[in-house]
């Protein structure tokens, strides 16, 4: 019959388990570990931000598309009551007298105008993008020409998402 014989398992003290523990070698990272990662951190993060940003200028746009909507309402709203749709002299007018709309987008990111010399018929509206967004390359400046009725967006690759 075996026995099992405490004296065989080595005993451990505080003193020969802090030995041990130091004994291992140094803890932590050195220089050049350190710096390889910081190196790769860099070169993602050089990657990702200018894609980031490519994609929240593409979500502005959006600001652009509601601020051209409620100035595409105001213009029939106008159009309604008066003989021709309001030229860009009436754009911050308060209504009755003028579209009572701001010159920018809610956003602040597009300057609203309307073209020159609107008819009864035709009108042309655009937003111009202001700071950070004048550079949403393509982009820059949204339009609709609303003719007889009918609406074109222009640049079409920018319209849509």
């Amino acid at each position: 019959m075996l026995k099992w014989r405490p004296s065989s398992v080595p005993m451990t003290t505080p003193e020969q388990l802090r030995t041990r523990w130091y004994s291992r070698g140094p803890n932590g990272f050195t220089l050049p570990e350190l710096l390889i990662v910081v190196a790769i951190i860099g070169i993602l993060a050089s990657v990702a931000y200018p894609s980031y940003l490519s994609q929240v200028r593409k979500g502005r746009r959006s600001d652009a598309l509601q601020g051209l909507a409620q100035l595409q309402q105001a213009q029939e709203h106008w159009r309604a009551n008066n003989p021709s749709y309001a030229p860009n002299s009436l754009l911050t007018t308060a209504w009755p007298e003028g579209l009572g709309i701001a010159s920018t987008t809610a956003g602040a990111y597009y300057t609203l105008a309307i073209g020159e010399a609107p008819s009864g018929t035709a009108y042309t509206a655009s937003a111009v993008a202001r700071d950070s967004q004048a550079a949403d390359t393509g982009c820059t400046t949204l339009t609709v020409t609303v003719d007889k009725g009918t609406a074109t967006n222009t640049p079409a690759l920018c319209w849509s998402r």
